[in-house]
């Protein structure tokens, strides 16, 4: 995928006299527009290598080669990183009425917000499966949702430029371990790196020079337990040690409209606890973690900053074309892009605001919708909190009164 901030590489002009000239070089800097109005990096300082003052020969300036500065190393200044909640891409099961038309391109409207940063993350729900699988059992089969997703659509996650995949959630196990088997093996044939199930909780990958550990945790069979703090503060604090930032999913809080706040103490829904997320969430950057991406509840929950670090509690329905609930606030999610210091603390951010009609992928949406339930909900519930949302869907620290604000992206 496209990196977002371009590296600025010096470029040495030598220009070289054969008799008694001395010879100059000069750094030059490039750079590259990017998305959203970012702020560009300074420039590099200029190389300047003097030549030897003796005079060479005619000979000599032929035989002898003229020296060679080497440029300096590239130095990271931020990475940025696009996350997105729940993604269902359609289901053929029980049968393909579900699934959407045939040629469409359910990431065609955002694609550029997703492919134009470093790294791109959202949660994957069910499975990736053709046919066949274990079918998962459930109590109250009106209630019951088995999500499994032809192989044909997860190409368009491939495409709109998807790194890495949380599958640490409720539908995972939709299709037994058949279908687990096959949705890591098509996601890891497309490239797409993955975390969340039991086997493999967490994931390192490397970008911009920086290496960057991904964990992701649920409260259901199969996947990394989000009720063991314990093993989640394990598995935090070992990232911490062997990666530059770290970034922990949890798939978590009750589902619907009455969800929508964040409040202390545990979250119980259907019978299952779901979660204390604003304990969890505090932990776990406590010990380590840089960007806390919260999904599940299918709506959009508010935001804070906590040590200087982003956590986003729900981002909602992404792109859930059928089979999920797209009524008043399901049917809004906010696309969050994230700019990090390689220490991993906040540096700005932007939400998108998109909405989702049944049968096709997310559209920006011009009112604003998800960027107001944000700023809202992220007041009511963390009113100490330093997070500014701006009416335009930038994110700043508002204690960084000297911060450079970046322009408002531009919509496709």
């Amino acid at each position: 995928m496209d990196v977002l901030f371009s590296m600025q590489t010096p470029r040495l002009m030598l220009f070289a006299g054969i008799l008694g000239c001395l010879a100059i070089t000069a750094g030059c800097k490039s750079k590259k527009s990017v998305i959203a109005g970012l702020v560009d990096r300074p420039a590099n300082s200029l190389n300047t290598v003097t030549m030897p003052e003796t005079t060479p020969s005619v000979t000599d300036a032929i035989q002898t080669p003229l020296p060679t500065v080497s440029p300096k190393p590239d130095v990271v200044t931020s990475i940025t990183i696009a996350a997105v909640g729940d993604i269902m891409l359609g289901t053929n099961y029980p049968d393909a009425k579900t699934l959407p038309a045939p040629g469409t391109e359910l990431f065609r409207e955002i694609a550029t917000f997703i492919e134009s940063a470093d790294i791109a993350f959202g949660n994957l729900e069910g499975t990736i499966l053709d046919q066949g699988g274990e079918l998962k059992k459930c109590g109250k089969t009106e209630v019951c949702y088995r999500f499994r997703q032809p192989e044909s659509l997860a190409t368009q996650l491939k495409k709109t430029g998807f790194d890495v995949l949380s599958l640490a959630n409720n539908h995972s196990g939709d299709f037994g371990p058949t279908g687990q088997r096959n949705t890591t093996k098509v996601l890891e044939s497309l490239g797409i790196d993955h975390a969340g199930l039991a086997a493999k909780p967490y994931t390192i990958i490397e970008k911009n020079g920086l290496k960057i550990g991904i964990c992701a945790f649920a409260p259901n069979k199969g996947t990394a337990d989000l009720n063991n703090l314990k093993g989640i503060l394990k598995v935090v604090r070992g990232l911490s040690k062997r990666t530059d930032i770290v970034i922990f999913s949890m798939h978590a809080g009750g589902e619907g409209s009455n969800y929508r706040r964040v409040k202390p103490g545990p979250e119980k829904y259907l019978g299952e606890n779901r979660g204390d997320v604003l304990k969890i969430a505090h932990a776990v950057v406590d010990n380590g973690a840089d960007l806390v991406i919260g999904h599940g509840p299918h709506v959009t929950r508010g935001m804070e900053l906590y040590k200087n670090r982003l956590i986003a509690y729900s981002l909602g329905n992404f792109c859930t074309t059928n089979k999920v609930s797209l009524s008043g606030y399901n049917g809004i999610a906010p696309l969050l892009t994230v700019t990090l210091s390689p220490d991993g603390t906040f540096q700005y951010g932007d939400i998108l605001a998109t909405r989702q009609a049944a049968g096709v992928g997310p559209t920006v949406d011009d009112t604003g919708k998800a960027i107001r339930e944000v700023e809202a909900l992220s007041k009511l519930d963390f009113p100490k909190s330093a997070l500014r949302v701006d009416p335009d869907g930038v994110l700043q620290n508002g204690n960084a009164a000297a911060a450079v604000k970046p322009e408002p992206p531009t919509k496709p």
